[in-house]
């Protein structure tokens, strides 16, 4: 069957060997990186984001994958890094003139340039399409050429004037080694924040426990000053018994003078006091009502010689 009326096969027609590797066109490729999306695979669209592995994405698609981290996204492996809207930065890009937009070319009758970018570096003005090295600085997010930067060595930025570090910058969409590297350098700065929150924290607790220490050691204290204060006070009524009344010792310290100007006090009161018997303005009816008057004291002879406290006979 088949190879008649002349035909002559050749040997890749009839002998099956190994297949290709299918290529990817780095044409294709350059523009999925620099011109879409890395989450939703969406045209690029202010405002642009980037990641601290140096990915672009659209702010709107980041927001949307936060609030919602169980639906079903094409590259949801891309983001697994992002916890929230801290860990991206806003891109502060320069437009490239010469950039008239997807649309400029519908008939089809004019020279469309694919490699065309949107954005430029602001110092070389290196068209941002995947042909050159790009990086932004995670201080101000302003985007950069490599280029510009070893030109122009300096550690403020060119476009905004902000002070950055070499740590501070990101390359943009880079290889597989500086991805490595860059994811590195990512998690030794969580690290790192999660070292300075765990010493905060435990700043912030030692003076709430020092002071609820000292709360405990003053109230200590207080029960302490007030037992001593009530046993003194015991001891001195119970010695102010035995002494004679309106007599008391001098002490040193507030209770030792309110207690001597209460004695002052009461000695003045009983040298003023006088009997109404030693009155002499006061006539004998007068004095004849009370009970120190000579008429109300019985004789020997009016006394009895027992009392019963509790007489049974009648």
């Amino acid at each position: 069957m088949g190879c008649d009326g002349g035909t002559i096969p050749k040997r890749h027609e009839l002998v099956k060997g190994p297949k290709k590797v299918e290529k990817v066109d780095k044409n294709a490729e350059l523009a999925a990186k620099w011109k879409y999306c890395a989450l939703s695979q969406e045209k690029l669209r202010r405002p642009i984001v980037a990641c601290d592995l140096g990915r672009l994405y659209n702010k709107d698609s980041i927001i949307e994958y936060l609030l919602d981290k169980t639906a079903e996204r094409p590259n949801v492996e891309a983001v697994t890094h992002i916890r929230g809207i801290k860990d991206i930065k806003e891109l502060n890009l320069t437009d490239n003139p010469e950039w008239k937009g997807e649309r400029s070319n519908t008939k089809g009758d004019i020279y469309e340039d694919m490699h065309c970018g949107m954005f430029i570096c602001p110092v070389v003005g290196t068209e941002m399409n995947g042909k050159h090295r790009f990086c932004y600085l995670q201080t101000c997010g302003c985007v950069f050429s490599d280029r510009a930067l070893k030109e122009v060595k300096t550690e403020i930025c060119h476009k905004c004037g902000d002070g950055f570090k070499v740590e501070d910058l990101v390359v943009l969409n880079g290889t597989k080694e500086e991805v490595e590297t860059l994811r590195k350098r990512m998690e030794e700065k969580r690290a790192k924040a999660k070292t300075k929150k765990s010493k905060k924290s435990k700043a912030a607790e030692t003076p709430l426990v020092s002071t609820a220490l000292e709360a405990k050691e003053d109230t200590q204290t207080q029960e302490v000053e007030l037992t001593g204060s009530s046993e003194q006070n015991a001891g001195e009524s119970s010695h102010s018994a035995l002494l004679p009344p309106f007599h008391h010792p001098a002490v040193d310290g507030p209770s030792g003078s309110s207690i001597s100007a209460q004695g002052s006090k009461s000695s003045l009161s009983s040298n003023t006091k006088r009997s109404y018997q030693e009155m002499t303005e006061k006539s004998e009816v007068f004095k004849s009502l009370f009970t120190t008057h000579s008429s109300a004291k019985r004789t020997k002879d009016q006394t009895s010689n027992w009392v019963t406290h509790t007489p049974y006979h009648f």
